[in-house]
Order: C-alpha cells, then structure tokens, then sequence
C-alpha cells in the first residue's frame, strides 16, 4: 500500500512564524506517537516530535518548540538544536542527525500531511 493519504493538521492562520507549532497524532513504526508543524521563513515544516538523540517529545509545553530567538527547534530534555527548515541537528548531544521529516504542504488556507511507509495516522 503505497499510496499517500492527505490528513487536515490545521487552519493556517494557527501556525506563526517562529511562534507555537501544532501537535498532532500519528503512528510512527507501529507506535502512537505525535507529529508537529511549525513556521519557519513563512513555509510550514512538520516532524515527528522525537528528538534523534533519545525518544522523547521536544516540546517542553504543548506547541512550544523555538528556542527562545525562534530560530531554531530546540529539545526540551538535552537541549539539541535543530534547524527549522530542514530538521538537521545543529549542535548538541546528536549533532549532524535528523529530525523525520513528515511531508506538509498549505491549501486553501489550511496545513495538511502526507502519511507515508513510517509515519501513518493515528489508530483511532
């Protein structure tokens, strides 16, 4: 099953530049887990919420993943940073490793995701 389903994140207008990401459910591998978009240079970027330094969320409240210049994604726990835009590790405990990018594109005003081999939706 290779085809690739669409699934509604958020309006838009929820995502700011450098400001709180959304959340939202998925299943990783087989696991719950939760995805994450965010605005940066006015694109939207999603990921799996899963440092690649050990499996935790990064968000240390809800939304919160910008460090506090917002411009880089920062883990909550050790503290890694990751470029926005492209998930890759700038410094910390697991520098030069990637978040997992989960495909995200805008239309008509709303942030969707692509499911593909790895990151599926939610188990209801």
């Amino acid at each position: 099953m290779s085809e690739m389903s669409e699934i509604l994140i958020c309006a838009s207008s929820e995502v700011l530049e450098g400001g709180k990401g959304v959340r939202f459910p998925v299943t990783a591998g087989g696991d719950e887990a939760t995805g994450f978009v965010v605005r940066y240079e006015n694109v939207a970027h999603a990921y799996l919420n899963r440092c690649a330094h050990v499996p935790v969320e990064l968000d240390w409240a809800p939304g919160e993943f910008f460090e506090s210049s917002g411009l880089y994604i920062m883990c909550a726990t050790h503290g890694a940073i990751y470029t926005p835009d492209t998930g890759y590790c700038s410094g910390g405990p697991c520098r030069g490793s990637n978040l997992r990018k989960i495909s995200a594109f805008e239309r008509d005003g709303n942030i969707y995701w692509h499911t593909d081999e790895f990151v599926k939706p939610a188990i209801a």
